[in-house]
């Protein structure tokens, strides 16, 4: 028996937020019978650029809910962003799970379905492109995202790598950066002027 409780974002505290991305209803066969239980796959992230995914399971929905929050708080990771989208593109995968994201330009949204979806709203990211290859499982689709989210490298570091100045290496992450600056000189000054 499955059923999906998406929509539901909880707040956590720090500016981190909660999302269910999968249920479902599980048991274990014991010498005396069935232990039913309930499996919950849980993402949390900052949306900006902080993302974990965990699995709770427990007897009840709200204790599995909040057990696979907390380790998914522990297992947060540090997405690279260019603006609102991706670097580059990236393949991730896990089990029979292929996911390709891509990045896209601004306007464009979050093209992907499912707990890929859930992933990379919650990672921070706006405008991007994604296909789900094989399985379509939600637990791997969101292991799948986050393997491909940690591949991402923030172009500044690739092109010192290769010795290569950065415009030449990305042409167009120039216009992304000085968007970024200029935003937070405008969100530093409002928060003066609330002073």
């Amino acid at each position: 028996m499955r059923f999906s409780m998406q929509g539901s974002r909880r707040d956590l505290g720090d500016g981190v937020h909660s999302q269910v991305a999968n249920t479902r209803r599980v048991s274990k066969t014991h010498k005396g019978g069935k232990t039913p239980s309930w499996s919950c796959l849980v993402v949390v992230g900052d949306s900006n650029g902080k993302v974990g995914v965990a699995i709770g399971k427990a007897r009840g929905v709200p204790d599995a809910i909040r057990k696979g929050e907390d380790a998914a708080k522990k297992n947060m990771i540090d997405v690279p962003l260019a603006g609102r989208t991706i670097p580059h593109e990236v393949i991730g995968k896990m089990g029979a799970t292929t996911v390709l994201l891509k990045p896209a330009s601004p306007g464009t949204g979050v093209v992907a379905g499912g707990a890929v979806r859930v992933v990379l709203e919650l990672a921070g990211v706006s405008d991007v492109l994604a296909k789900t290859l094989g399985s379509r499982t939600a637990v791997n689709c969101a292991y799948a995202t986050i393997d491909a989210l940690k591949q991402l490298v923030v172009p500044e570091d690739r092109a010192t790598q290769r010795g290569l100045p950065s415009e030449e290496l990305t042409p167009w992450l120039a216009k992304v950066r000085e968007e970024e600056s200029r935003n937070e000189d405008s969100s530093q000054v409002s928060t003066e002027s609330d002073w």
